[in-house]
């Protein structure tokens, strides 16, 4: 389904981010996850894009609900539960006032012959370091010692 998903985006152009465990697995670290975690692009214009997309993976009108309103607001984060309810999409504009869109350094990599910009290991360590779960912080801790990054 992941994949399927970042097919979509890409074919339809929208401006993502690949973070959380599904980067993680995509920069060489296995971890189990149940749902893709994005940043995107707030704009209406990309909103409608990221509509257009997940319609073509999913059929559910409830897609239609996703706003350039609600990812611009207070809480600019929403989650997307497909039908199936197997699996959930994490869409972020923000997250607090830690990390925007453009905060997000990424590096393409290639996934299922396409290039997807997925967060540099060095933003998933800056992302996971000091959150309140332990499973972040040990991310962060198994992604400093995998490609040998100091603190900052």
């Amino acid at each position: 389904m992941v994949y399927a998903v970042l097919r979509a985006l890409k074919a339809n152009s929208v401006h993502f981010k690949v973070v959380g465990g599904v980067a993680l697995n995509l920069v060489g670290l296995a971890r189990a996850t149940q749902d893709l975690d994005i940043f995107v692009e707030p704009s209406a214009d990309n909103v409608a894009r990221l509509r257009a997309a997940l319609h073509t993976v999913f059929d559910d009108p409830s897609i239609d609900e996703i706003s350039e309103e609600d990812l611009s607001g207070d809480y600019p984060a929403i989650q997307y539960v497909p039908p199936s309810g197997e699996f959930h999409i994490d869409i972020l504009a923000r997250l607090g006032e830690a990390f925007a869109y453009g905060d997000i350094e990424v590096e393409e990599r290639a996934v299922e012959e396409m290039r997807v910009p997925i967060a540099t290991p060095r933003m998933l360590i800056r992302m996971k370091r000091d959150t309140v779960r332990p499973q972040d912080r040990a991310d962060a801790e198994r992604l400093r010692r995998q490609f040998q990054i100091e603190d900052e």
